[in-house]
């Protein structure tokens, strides 16, 4: 009996350490247990929420966030909402890009080998997997170093 009791409260232990540890997980490391770069999300994601049996998630950063990125401009909103599974996500809301005039939402990434596939429903754009690594800046995207230095430099 005592034996059992002494497993039981094992067991629990672990699963309490278990969940622990899974809610302590950044959003970026999360994103990377489903198969995806750190990268697809801007820099200061400040709390996110993820049911792992739907998958359904909330990032949230302090405010929204735009940056450009070589010709596109993009736009994250301060909640960014979609359903993530391993390699996919979709139903994606909060964030949009600039192609020509308007501005488009991103409703679906799909994460395929070496590429990454956005898709804003009526038509998609592929980019290699290595661009999104590193996670870009509010306001400046990947050229803050550029930013910074020329600020300095005035």
């Amino acid at each position: 009996m005592a034996l059992r009791s002494v497993i039981l409260i094992t067991l629990l232990s672990l699963t309490a350490t278990l969940a622990s540890a899974d809610e302590q997980l950044s959003a970026y490391q999360a994103l990377q247990q489903y198969d995806f770069p750190a990268g697809i999300l801007p820099e200061g994601v400040v709390g996110y929420e993820l049911d792992r049996e739907t998958g359904e998630f909330s990032a949230y950063l302090s405010g929204s966030c735009n940056f450009n990125i070589d010709s596109y401009q993009l736009s994250y909103k301060s909640t960014i909402q979609g359903v993530i599974s391993p390699g996919r996500i979709r139903n994606l809301k909060g964030v949009s890009v600039k192609v020509l005039f308007f501005w488009l939402n991103i409703v679906e990434v799909i994460h395929d080998g070496e590429e990454m596939k956005f898709s804003v429903g009526i038509a998609s754009a592929n980019f290699p997997t290595d661009n999104f690594f590193e996670s870009p800046q509010c306001g400046c995207g990947f050229n803050c170093n550029q930013l910074n230095a020329f600020a300095s430099s005035i």
